[in-house]
């Protein structure tokens, strides 16, 4: 059985999409929350600083979805190699 290539990158982008986007929100909310997570994340998103505002939640999340599709068609794609 094969993954659908557009299926599995979809859901990959928008999982990794939307969980940069709410520990984003969180830490907005409550500041000390998601804090490493998303320093981590500053250091691997050139352009993404942590720094508390709407903006970077929207920067960090948009570079998420790009990240997560990529992963989700590389994944979907070398299974779909292997299950010939």
């Amino acid at each position: 059985m094969k993954l659908s290539l557009k299926g599995v990158t979809l859901t990959a982008a928008i999982i990794w999409g939307l969980a940069l986007l709410i520990v984003g929100v969180a830490n907005l909310l409550w500041p000390p929350y998601g804090k490493a997570f998303l320093e981590v994340m500053s250091s691997i998103y050139p352009g993404y600083k942590q720094q508390g505002t709407l903006g970077d939640v929207l920067v960090g999340t948009l570079y998420a979805v790009v990240d997560g599709g990529i992963a989700g068609f590389i994944t979907a794609w070398v299974y779909n190699s292997f299950a010939k």
